[in-house]
């Protein structure tokens, strides 16, 4: 019975330690837009959710990293950033990207998903 305890509680904390790093990529998605909306840190308002956002960020990736392997952990953070300022910059902002563009864009998430895959 305590065996079935512990390997629920490890198999736990490694679901955890994944919805921290999910949600620690979000939120680097929503620095990275709150950056751009303050024009440089000139209006206060989004510059505060600026640096509320960098700070659950950084705060959920070093608890993803306590159980999280770094070279996994660390390129996944920042492609979840990556792909979702991507998708923010196309749907709010109007950026235009190329096919050339979006077809490293696939790459990026097939990376990411590779080093999941590979990494144990």
């Amino acid at each position: 019975m305590l065996y079935f305890f512990a390997k629920f509680w490890q198999q736990g904390g490694i679901i955890l330690a994944w919805l921290y790093l999910v949600v620690a990529g979000l939120f680097e998605t929503v620095w990275a837009t709150t950056l751009k909306l303050s024009h440089g840190f000139q209006k206060l308002d989004y510059s505060l959710y600026t640096l509320i956002g960098m700070g659950f960020s950084f705060w959920l990736l070093a608890k993803a990293i306590k159980t999280l392997p770094l070279s996994l952990a660390y390129p996944i953070w920042t492609g979840i950033g990556a792909l979702g300022t991507i998708i923010i910059g196309v749907i709010l902002f109007g950026d235009r990207l190329s096919l050339v563009t979006w077809l490293f864009v696939g790459l990026l998430l097939i990376s990411i998903v590779g080093i999941k895959i590979t990494v144990h």
